[in-house]
């Protein structure tokens, strides 16, 4: 039990300082640094340390002279900044605060402040930072605190990653059909917006009271709906450029990102050859490789190879996966390399108590892991489906008040292990993880981030790396070793941990603070074991994390025959696609890509003869310069495409 009333608790957040000051372990050494990026473009940053309200500061002789005191940056620059109001944000100032401020300013032995703007201030700091010597911090900025916020309200999360993609792929499809012949698609901001709101640090971060959860979970709900209805239109469109008149029953698959993808189809209606599966619709595999940005009619989709199970196993022509009578992995071996994936029992569920000494939805404590229980199969192991395109076995597990259903699947040609988890849960203040051992070694694990991946230790030498026992990750994370690795993917959810061999995913938790209903009742999320040779980008992580997130697109047509249409095609050096839409003020398209790994080269951009290649933007559409086709370290360029 937490020995503060929330009362009480409220009271002293609003006295924390701000920032990476809240730390709980180390002190970050730096308050006004350079801030190096994947791609190696730095920015100026300020953190002030005030102790009397952090960013919700007071105006007082207290909040100047401490922070002034704390600023160690001086030598740098003679300022720091320090925001006063109420609000979370800083806002909010009153009659009160002026007028003290007035007051204060012929007080004797303190700082003089005055009010002034944000952008000011840093034109001045970045005249003394280039005179003078500035430390830099390369890399992540990791805050040592607030650790629960990637785990709490699993619904949101999951419902806004699965709008991000949604959103993301209707953009593709109207730029595709415009490509081919087709009208500019409207855009899309009215629904990014309800997105980008729901993005607010107390609403995506689960920290918020119930009904803002409910609200988000609604709104995004609205989003996912609204950009289904254009993705099944575009569909539609894209159908009758392709495949003209007549014709027998077939299908429209397209890929909505720029890694190439085996067929894999979720149907929701029934096609010639197809696997039915419980609960309606069907799925469909196939030897087909579908290119980044392509669209293709398919008439036939054998499935990928051979697939067979039983309680005991799920086997394919790629991987064989074993089953323990309690529910886990006893094995899974790879057939492809002739080893072992696992140095444990993979898909351990563990629940740990998870009663932080504060800020309940915000925080996991370090000590978590001294409190767990696995959680064991509550019954024998159940074959659900049967195949020939995808075979799946249920593992059901009980704690206390709540259930946790999960169907293993496996696909026909696929070394990707999916586990698609139904959590029913009513009981509060536990976390619940997924843990996998792995037969592989190395000290850095990689984590993927917006436009890039992070990567960090898996050791826990320093005090820095102990701070680290859970982590940000988003689509997935990676454990490789020279010529062979294994992923962990997931379709909506951000905590992690890696630890020697082993990577976790947090899969719930259930703090009763500020909502006392957080994480209650049915959930679901997709998680993915997949073992591969080489690097993850040559394995193929990123193309299964993306089909994990956004399965390839489908639509019923009619044709005569099999066709491929390419309308934009982006080859060379492996990309990840950021956008590819409409542009906002009219009169072309944006097309966005970025450097996934680290890595240097060139690409090569195939357009359509009737659109060409007019200049390169920033990230808000405006032109740039010429563009360029050659990429650095995980940069991100723009292209603006017009009609000839």
């Amino acid at each position: 039990m937490h020995s503060r009333t929330e009362s009480e608790m409220a009271a002293a957040f609003n006295k924390r300082p701000g920032e990476l000051s809240w730390s709980e372990t180390n002190r970050f050494p730096h308050d006004l640094f350079w801030w190096e990026g994947l791609d190696g473009s730095r920015v100026l940053a300020h953190l002030f340390d005030n102790p009397d309200g952090g960013y919700n500061g007071v105006v007082g002789p207290v909040s100047a002279l401490a922070t002034w005191r704390n600023y160690r940056g001086r030598e740098v620059h003679p300022e720091s900044l320090l925001s006063v109001g109420y609000g979370d944000g800083g806002g909010g100032l009153t009659r009160e605060m002026a007028e003290r401020a007035r007051e204060l300013a012929a007080f004797p032995a303190l700082p003089s402040q005055r009010f002034g703007r944000v952008d000011s201030f840093f034109a001045r700091a970045e005249r003394s930072a280039a005179e003078r010597r500035t430390p830099t911090w390369v890399g992540e900025l990791y805050l040592e605190l607030h650790r629960g916020t990637l785990t709490s309200q699993g619904r949101t999360k999951r419902a806004h990653r699965r709008a991000e993609r949604d959103l993301v792929a209707a953009e593709v499809l109207g730029a595709l059909t415009a490509l081919n012949g087709g009208e500019l698609p409207p855009s899309l901001e009215p629904h990014w917006r309800v997105l980008l709101r729901n993005e607010f640090h107390d609403i995506l971060p689960g920290s918020s009271i119930r009904e803002v959860a409910e609200e988000a979970e609604a709104e995004l709900g609205g989003v996912i709906a609204a950009a289904g209805e254009v993705i099944d239109a575009r569909l539609a469109e894209l159908g009758e450029q392709i495949t003209g008149d007549g014709g027998d029953e077939a299908l429209l698959v397209v890929n909505p990102d720029l890694s190439p993808r085996p067929l894999r189809a979720l149907l929701p209606w029934a096609f010639p050859g197809s696997q039915p599966v419980s609960g309606g619709g069907a799925v469909l595999s196939s030897a087909l490789v579908v290119a980044g940005l392509e669209a293709v009619v398919v008439r036939e989709a054998p499935p990928a190879g051979r697939l067979s199970v039983c309680p005991e196993r799920l086997e394919n022509d790629l991987v064989s996966v074993a089953f323990s009578p309690d529910g886990t992995l006893a094995s899974v071996w790879d057939k492809r390399a002739g080893r072992e994936v696992l140095a444990g029992r993979g898909n351990q569920l563990w629940t740990y108590v998870d009663k932080p000494r504060d800020w309940d939805a915000w925080d996991v404590d370090a000590g978590y892991a001294e409190e767990g229980t696995e959680l064991r199969a509550s019954g024998s192991p159940e074959v659900v489906e049967r195949g020939p395109h995808r075979a799946a076995v249920r593992v059901a597990r009980a704690f206390r008040n709540s259930r946790i259903v999960q169907e293993v699947r496996l696909w026909a040609g696929s070394a990707r292990i999916d586990f698609a988890t139904r959590l029913e849960w009513h009981d509060r203040r536990w976390l619940v993880k997924a843990r996998f051992p792995l037969a592989v070694r190395s000290e850095r694990a990689s984590f993927e981030t917006a436009f890039g991946v992070v990567e960090r230790p898996t050791h826990r030498n320093t005090p820095w790396d102990d701070a680290r026992f859970e982590v940000a990750g988003h689509r997935f994370v990676d454990l490789s070793e020279p010529g062979y690795g294994a992923a962990l993917l997931n379709d909506g959810r951000y905590g992690h941990h890696a630890l020697g061999s082993e990577l976790g995913l947090s899969l719930l938790r259930s703090p009763t603070w500020p909502d006392p209903l957080a994480d209650e009742g049915v959930q679901e999320v997709v998680y993915a074991l997949f073992p591969h040779a080489g690097h993850w980008l040559e394995g193929g992580v990123l193309a299964e994390a993306e089909d994990l997130n956004r399965p390839l697109l489908v639509h019923p047509v009619t044709a005569a025959a099999e066709a491929r249409m390419r309308p934009v095609a982006l080859d060379g050096l492996p990309l990840g696609l950021g956008a590819q839409k409409a542009l906002e003020d009219g009169g072309g398209l944006v097309l966005r890509a970025y450097e996934p790994q680290g890595a240097r080269g060139i690409a090569r951009l195939t357009l359509p003869e009737s659109w060409a290649l007019d200049s390169a933007t920033d990230l808000l559409e405006r032109p740039s310069g010429e563009p360029e086709l050659c990429f650095g370290p995980f940069q991100v360029r723009t292209w603006r495409l017009v009609a000839r």
